[in-house]
């Protein structure tokens, strides 16, 4: 892959994350930030953004969203790579969506 072709891949993955964050919001302000990571003023911001200031901030060649897993717990129970314990999907997905949440809420000062 090219340096142009990378670039071209990062602002397309920047487009639809902006565009899925603004719709997000939209419908359900709160569910958005928690799904998204997002604190009260970048959720504000990205609703009132135009399609034009969207666009122009899509084409940044730095990737917008992150992976808020950076825990071994979090990604072992999202891949279900460590079932041992609990052989059911639907726990364990479940105890990850707790432990990001209460990330979630400490990021934003919530907790």
């Amino acid at each position: 892959m090219t340096e142009d072709q990378l670039n071209a891949e990062i602002r397309e993955s920047n487009l639809t994350y902006l565009m899925l964050a603004q719709s997000l919001i939209r419908r359900d302000k709160a569910d958005a930030q928690f799904r998204l990571g997002l604190s009260e003023e970048s959720a504000d911001l990205l609703s009132m953004m135009s399609p034009a200031q969207i666009s122009k901030i899509a084409s940044s060649p730095m990737l917008l969203c992150r992976f808020r897993m950076d825990d071994e717990v979090v990604w072992s129970l999202l891949t279900n790579h460590n079932t041992s314990k609990v052989d059911n999907p639907a726990t364990t997905r479940l105890h990850a969506s707790i432990l990001m949440a209460g990330r979630h809420a400490e990021a934003t000062g919530a907790a």
